[in-house]
């Protein structure tokens, strides 16, 4: 099985500067982005290029300023309530956004499918307007479109980046077909603080395995060639440290140290682009007092001169015309000015540089050799899309339906949710469950709820594909019939007896299966949460089943990390089952009644309490750490120890494995050499086991203090039944490098922890030491 280690940036970042003054904003010319803009011509066609070139040539000011306009598609069918302003009549106006596609007033749409209508739209850009520039159709395609795949957070969960890459494909596969060119995706922010609600998005907490999930799902949305049709522009998002929100509060703002942000918020970034990312989504947020969609020195400095990124900048959702309310542009004209100079390519749904960019070039404001050049990046990516040969691609509605219809999709959701869901707890092997001959209790709002299977971003997904955990279990299970399903309460409030009722179905029933957790809408965008726990009403309900005697299983329906106490904390068996898509149901029976068994562990750190957070494994150390048996005068909160209560990396499966026999050789590792770090993995269960086997480093003395422990590779094995596997590692002076006061890569000569674990929190230990 594969080992992963950390992807290297292809060279070091920098930083420095400030977003460019309006008096010197005319200063930088535009020959450093114009050079840019031909990095990103390399891979176009030469007939492309000479295209691009002589379309610059013809058009007005006005239809530039249409190509780095996105509006939200009125024609086809488009979620509500997925945005603010969904009443705007940009949104509404089908006849105004007709007008101006045949004025080749508009380069791009979102949010609307649809191969058909696709059609039609572009035959208004393409036969009917003066230059017959194509249309580029955007969406949120994040973790599915009818087909709905596991939530990012819970597809981080299987460890397995090759599985994100599978789902990615069949995702784009289908939008392609849909008329979709690209996605505003993946998300690759980072996320420590599970108080966020857009932890769900991404990753998790950890650099490598973003790292790693980034690439995966680049690569899968992208596929070997962006004309293929079968193709969607990846868009990797929130440039940058967006994750790092103060208090865990979205859209709040970020103070961050350089350091910091290069060795943990940019590398997911660069890796995405190292991957071929053709776009890059702007962030709502500000970073070190400058709103991100107004920071040049993020957008321009440090994305193209430093990281050398050649694709277009897209901004999040009207964030442009958000700087007014930021307090850095004067008015909707000035932010305008701000953000294009800044470096954002593309407006979005503000309509700001429909209004405005004609006349900012008119007063000199902005040079017009930066808006070509903007240009020249937007016309790019629509060639590599191949969109100039073909514009009708993603059209045909024949291909859509088969596409749509396709069993293997289904069957890789199915695949990936079972792969996603994480055994946190399993007393007494009370799992997996005899299919026959026990009367089970479902109990709690999610137990037969189709509406909060999918999990947000799941804007476009096929209601027909929702298998809720009843409808599974049923399938399941000998006897149907002895399957009880009673809801007990809503997700936030209690349900007029329905305590009641659902004590008296676990008094009739042998188990409990409690299902219980967060809505969708409680993990997502502007969904920041005070206390990451249980809701009261479902915690309430948990106590009065657990009251009954009765073994109780906690299925945990979840976007982040919570906080577990009562008899949630104290159920016999609790399998986080986050939010796995549309085959939801069928994955869980699978797990339940053990066709297959877990394998998931957990991407964040689940912690004791709320107030812990922000809590991460990686964490810095302190003057005065606690110890065992001594924690007076000790970094640690009154209540608690500075200690996960499910920590990352953790999750059982239905064997029960034992690290044994760590060896590092040599014991010294030479500057440029390697060393091999091995483990024997011992299983005393009666089922094969798959294991995820964890290595972790510390550095003992470093110029900046380095974290308590770091991952840096892990290692997939199956262990036979009472048999025993053998993992092995690779360690080199490179693995070891941190990024240094001078924001270089660097290390130090010098002794080094190591751990070979199932978690961040316990393992094998040894020592080694780098030579000079």
């Amino acid at each position: 099985m594969p080992t992963w280690t950390r992807p290297r940036p292809d060279r070091p970042a920098a930083a420095g500067g400030l977003p460019f003054p309006r008096r010197t904003a005319l200063a930088l010319g535009g020959t450093g982005l114009m050079l840019l803009a031909s990095r990103a011509m390399a891979a176009v066609p030469a007939d492309d290029r000479l295209r691009i070139d002589r379309l610059i040539a013809l058009m007005t000011i006005e239809e530039k300023a249409g190509q780095l306009t996105l509006l939200a598609d009125p024609f086809r069918w488009r979620p509500t309530g997925v945005n603010p302003g969904d009443a705007d009549d940009l949104n509404t106006d089908q006849a105004r956004i007709a007008r101006m596609i045949r004025a080749g007033g508009l380069g791009a749409l979102f949010n609307g499918v649809g191969a058909a209508a696709g059609r039609s739209l572009q035959r208004l850009a393409v036969e009917e307007s003066r230059l017959g520039i194509p249309l580029l159709f955007a969406a949120d395609i994040i973790h599915g479109l009818h087909t709905i795949f596991p939530v990012p957070l819970a597809e981080a969960a299987s460890w397995d980046p090759e599985l994100a890459r599978q789902t990615a494909r069949a995702a784009a596969r289908e939008a392609a077909a849909s008329g979709i060119h690209q996605t505003f995706a993946p998300m690759v922010d980072i996320g420590r603080d599970q108080r966020w609600g857009r932890v769900v998005e991404g990753a998790g907490e950890d650099v490598l395995l973003g790292r790693l999930f980034a690439d995966a799902r680049v690569r899968g949305f992208q596929g070997d060639d962006l004309t293929r049709p079968d193709a969607l522009l990846a868009t990797p998002k929130h440039f940058a440290a967006y994750g790092a929100a103060e208090a865990g509060l979205d859209y709040a703002g970020v103070e961050i140290s350089l350091p910091t942000l290069h060795e943990v918020y940019l590398p997911p970034f660069e890796t995405a682009f190292a991957a071929g990312a053709g776009a890059v989504m702007s962030a709502f947020h500000e970073l070190n007092g400058v709103p991100a969609t107004g920071n040049g020195w993020l957008l321009t400095d440090l994305l193209r001169r430093r990281l050398g990124f050649a694709g277009f900048v897209v901004a999040d959702y009207t964030a442009d015309a958000e700087l007014v309310a930021h307090g850095v542009a004067e008015d909707e004209r000035d932010a305008a000015r701000i953000a294009f100079l800044a470096g954002v390519e593309m407006s979005m749904q503000s309509g700001l540089y429909l209004r405005h960019l004609p006349d900012l070039v008119a007063a000199g404001e902005v040079p017009l050799a930066l808006v070509d050049a903007a240009v020249r990046r937007v016309l790019a990516a629509k060639a590599a899309l191949g969109l100039f040969a073909d514009p009708y691609r993603g059209t045909d509605p024949e291909r859509e339906r088969l596409v749509l219809a396709d069993p293997a999709t289904l069957a890789l959701a199915r695949q990936a949710a079972r792969r996603s869901a994480v055994l946190l707890k399993n007393e007494g092997n009370l799992l997996p469950l005899p299919r026959a001959g026990q009367r089970i209790a479902l109990i709690g709002p999610f137990g037969d709820d189709p509406a909060n299977l999918f999990g947000p971003w799941s804007i476009f997904a096929d209601p027909e594909r929702a298998v809720t955990v009843a409808q599974g279990l049923r399938a399941a299970m000998a006897d149907p019939a002895l399957l009880l399903v009673e809801p007990g309460s809503d997700v936030e409030a209690p349900i007029q007896a329905g305590i009641d009722r659902a004590v008296a179905a676990a008094d009739a029933a042998d188990l409990v299966i409690l299902a219980i957790g967060e809505s969708a809408a409680m993990s997502a965008e502007a969904q920041s949460r005070v206390e990451i726990v249980v809701p009261p009403a479902q915690q309430d309900l948990a106590e009065a089943v657990a009251a009954t005697g009765r073994p109780v299983v906690v299925l945990l329906k979840t976007g982040r990390a919570l906080a577990l106490s009562g008899a949630v904390l104290d159920a016999r068996a609790i399998l986080v089952t986050w939010f796995l898509g549309s085959e939801e149901g069928h994955a869980v029976a699978d797990l339940l009644f053990g066709d297959h068994a877990p394998s998931g562990r957990l991407p964040v750190s689940f912690p004791r309490f709320s107030g812990q957070q922000p809590f991460y494994y990686s964490r810095k150390p302190t003057g005065r750490p606690e110890r065992p048996g001594d924690s007076a005068f000790k970094a640690r909160f009154r209540e608690t120890p500075n200690r996960a209560r499910f920590p990352f990396g953790h999750g059982l499966t239905y064997g029960r494995v034992r690290y044994e026999d760590l060896r590092v050789e040599p014991a010294h590792l030479p500057w440029d050499g390697t060393l091999t770090v091995t483990a024997t993995l011992r299983n005393l269960g009666n089922r094969p086991a798959e294991e995820v086997a964890q290595l972790y480093v510390r550095d003992r003395v470093a110029k900046l203090t380095r974290p308590v422990r770091l991952l840096k590779a892990f290692s997939r094995a199956t262990v036979p039944a009472s048999g025993t596997a053998e993992i092995r590692f690779t360690l080199r002076r490179q693995d070891l490098e941190y990024v240094g006061p001078d924001l270089l890569p660097t290390v130090e000569p010098g002794l080094f922890d190591l751990w070979v674990a199932p978690d961040a929190e316990s393992g094998l230990q040894a020592r080694f030491e780098l030579l000079a």
